[in-house]
């Protein structure tokens, strides 16, 4: 599949995410992860002359989709090639010093999954790569190549969750003494043989936590949710809110974990009369559970399945 293919991502939780954003015709919005513009260019519909949309995203690809696709809106859309976790710095340096609102969808476009050759994929031979941003000097390759064996178990089991983490490091190891390894197709064979048929899930294709543990790893996609969140708080203006959409438990966890701190008041133990510790919660949690896509929605796009939409408001 070629790299001209057509970027198309179906928006996961699209009524549920713009209902959270309680958009203003008149506000500052920003898509961390603009993708192929699905969530952008919905938001973009919902501003007057006063507002304005600014999408992120770090890959270049979608960054020429977006532009294009949100070219009708003129000043109202703002595309921008940056990781989502620099938004403070990208609001610095447009002047933007408050916004309204920021929606952030992590995890893999559909264009990256369906795009061979950008190796996210276990269902096609391709080149191990995986970076969410071609810029990134860290690969998959060089992980599976590279990376010692307690470091390629550390990071299949706590990623991936993958049980079979040390079988697969141990076997990644003496494969690639022989040669390097170099294409997906190679590695989910060592995976495979890794993994007794019995132990197999039924439901899930036997590779699918390592390659999700790979990438992660390749894009640092973990270390960057918290800090993103904070910066997203800081530039929220009072009532604005944050929406953010996880797919896989990890993500959810860490997202779940930091807005209970922000959320969180004061922390002195109760036995003191007055408070000292002077902390006020920042936010309020909008969502004590995540808004689930509907049946609708996963009988039109099964790729939603695993997503979860977690809101915060700025006090």
């Amino acid at each position: 599949m070629s790299e001209s293919v057509e970027f198309s991502h179906r928006p996961v939780l699209l009524d549920e995410c713009i209902e959270a954003l309680a958009i203003s015709p008149n506000g500052i919005y920003v898509d961390g992860t603009a993708g192929g513009a699905g969530h952008s260019s919905v938001i973009a519909s919902h501003l007057g002359e006063g507002g304005m949309l600014l999408a992120l995203d770090q890959d270049e690809t979608a960054v020429a989709v977006a532009t294009e696709r949100l070219s009708t809106y003129g000043e109202r859309a703002r595309v921008v090639r940056s990781n989502f976790c620099e938004v403070g710095s990208v609001c610095e340096s447009l002047g933007i010093n408050a916004i309204n609102g920021m929606l952030l969808d992590l995890g893999v476009s559909s264009y990256q999954l369906d795009t061979a050759e950008r190796g996210f994929s276990y269902q096609a031979d391709a080149p191990l790569d995986m970076r969410m941003d071609r810029r990134n000097p860290l690969t998959a390759r060089k992980i599976v190549n590279e990376y010692s064996e307690d470091a390629l178990r550390r990071i299949l089991f706590e990623y991936g969750e993958e049980r079979f983490s040390s079988r697969i490091a141990s076997n990644i190891i003496r494969e690639r003494e022989r040669a390097p390894i170099e294409t997906t197709g190679e590695l989910v064979e060592i995976i495979k043989r890794s993994i007794p048929s019995a132990k197999r899930d039924g439901g899930h294709h036997p590779a699918k936590r390592s390659f999700q543990a790979l990438r992660i790893e390749v894009n640092a996609e973990l270390d960057v949710i918290a800090p993103a969140i904070r910066s997203a708080v800081r530039l929220l203006k009072p009532g604005g809110r944050i929406a953010i959409i996880t797919f896989h438990s990890l993500e959810d966890r860490i997202v779940k974990q930091t807005f209970a701190g922000l959320a969180e008041g004061c922390t002195c133990p109760k036995s003191f009369p007055v408070c000292v510790c002077g902390k006020r919660p920042i936010v309020k949690v909008v969502s004590r559970k995540p808004i689930l896509p509907s049946d609708e929605e996963l009988a039109i796009n099964p790729r939603a399945r695993s997503a979860k939409l977690r809101v915060a408001e700025k006090l």
